[in-house]
């Protein structure tokens, strides 16, 4: 059995309370996912390791802290669902179940032994993920869970992220719980013609979760680091659990990418430095190289030629080309048009289609720009979108239409929530500033 020390002093409920939160974050999707795999329920593994974190709450100022934390939830979260099985067996159904329980139970395992009797747990976790993710829940409810089960975030600390109530979160959890479960979606990782829709599944989660934290919707903030980590996270242990997928390695390159220009978006006063105005000195640019070597995984297994490349791998390969130029002047436009000629062939997207206008402008000109983003205008799919009006201003103010630009910024500024942008864009329409509005690679792309 996992054992407490005895020699030391009794740990306070706060020292508790704060080395659980610690814990469980890190843990979170392992208690989960063993007990998942033992119940195939994956709504109530979820609510078996949260009876295991409140035990914990109760029993560890009283007994300690153990040595093995995380081993003790998964521990105690496992005893509780054979208890709970053994409770719900009945002759004609479960007597199979009842004898795997049984072997589980009495194995009495010593703490040293426990980590060995769960050497498939990368794989449980890796398909407690892709049932998180499961396309029959709303894009909204992936999110949730997942951060809930796989971040280990609690419905607070999500509610917070993403400026909505906790009733509604938790709603949202418990639907999806409850959807999960009357469909019957199992632990496992999905094979076959079934593997790259469910893992696109699961990688559109992550990157919704990275790109809120990126360019909030909405509220004061232009970013949130908070949510940016948190996507990344999960984008290593994805990393790590599936090594030979490049679009998992794509993901986590383009995010780190991204993230690496934390403290070079922010000036001085809190307001928005765009990427063509950042100081690349302030990049992080160990997080760039890391970045660039999971890149290098992704080619490695797509071929350097990108031909048979996913959206991830393109756009992380459209964000490299910005990181390896240690200065603007030093960009390679053209490739990146290319790139992402590209990534419209293998995803049709007006959004992306913007994108490539903006490195169309800076590869042939602006002239040449405005008439891929009229026709964007003309097509009016973009019609709510405000980056849509903010980068035809900016094309506008570079061919000297400079009166026309300041309508554009104005109806910009209408269409966004987000209250940094607003102000950025508002100063543009009054001519107090004449910079470049568009920040190039940081339009939404997913699905």
């Amino acid at each position: 059995m996992v054992t407490s020390p005895t020699s030391q002093q009794m740990p306070s409920s706060d020292e508790v309370r704060r080395t659980l939160e610690a814990v469980w974050r890190m843990e979170a999707a392992k208690v989960a996912a063993v007990v998942a795999r033992l119940v195939g329920d994956v709504g109530l593994a979820e609510d078996l390791a949260q009876d295991a974190f409140v035990q914990a709450l109760e029993q560890w100022p009283r007994d300690g802290i153990p040595t093995k934390p995380g081993a003790w939830l998964t521990a105690t979260a496992r005893r509780r669902a054979i208890d709970r099985i053994r409770r719900e067996v009945n002759l004609a159904g479960k007597l199979q179940q009842v004898g795997r329980a049984e072997e589980l139970r009495t194995a009495e395992l010593a703490e040293a032994d426990f980590d060995a009797a769960l050497e498939d747990i990368d794989d449980d976790v890796l398909g407690l993920v892709f049932a998180a993710c499961h396309p029959a829940l709303t894009a909204q409810a992936r999110i949730c869970l997942t951060l809930r089960m796989i971040g280990g975030l609690t419905t607070r600390e999500i509610a917070r992220a993403f400026l909505t109530s906790e009733q509604t979160v938790a709603q949202r959890i418990s639907r999806a719980k409850k959807t999960l479960s009357k469909d019957g979606v199992t632990i496992e990782v999905p094979s076959g013609a079934e593997l790259a829709p469910r893992l696109a599944s699961v990688l559109e989660v992550v990157y919704l979760v990275f790109n809120e934290g990126y360019a909030a919707t909405s509220g004061r903030d232009w970013l949130r680091g908070d949510l940016m980590e948190e996507a990344i996270r999960l984008g290593r242990v994805l990393s790590a659990l599936a090594p030979r997928e490049p679009e998992v390695h794509g993901l986590l390159a383009l995010m780190e990418i991204q993230a690496s220009r934390t403290r070079a978006r922010i000036g001085r006063d809190g307001e928005p430095v765009l990427l063509l105005d950042q100081d690349r000195t302030a990049w992080d640019w160990a997080l760039v190289n890391h970045a660039l070597a999971e890149l290098d995984r992704a080619t490695s297994l797509v071929g350097p030629d990108h031909e048979q490349a996913g959206p991830y791998v393109l756009q992380a390969a459209i964000a490299a080309c910005h990181a390896r130029a240690r200065t603007a002047d030093a960009t390679d436009w053209a490739l990146i048009a290319a790139l992402y000629g590209r990534l419209g062939q293998i995803r049709p997207s007006p959004i992306i289609e913007l994108n490539r206008a903006v490195a169309v402008s800076y590869a042939d000109g602006p002239a040449a720009a405005l008439g891929i983003v009229d026709r964007l205008v003309e097509g009016g799919a973009l019609a709510d979108y405000h980056l849509l009006p903010s980068v035809r201003g900016d094309l506008l103010a570079r061919l000297g239409r400079v009166e026309e630009a300041r309508a554009e910024f104005a109806r910009a500024a209408d269409l966004t929530q987000n209250d940094a942008e607003k102000a950025l864009l508002l100063a543009r329409a009054s001519g107090q500033d004449d910079g470049p509005e568009h920040d190039s690679n940081t339009t939404r792309t997913g699905a």
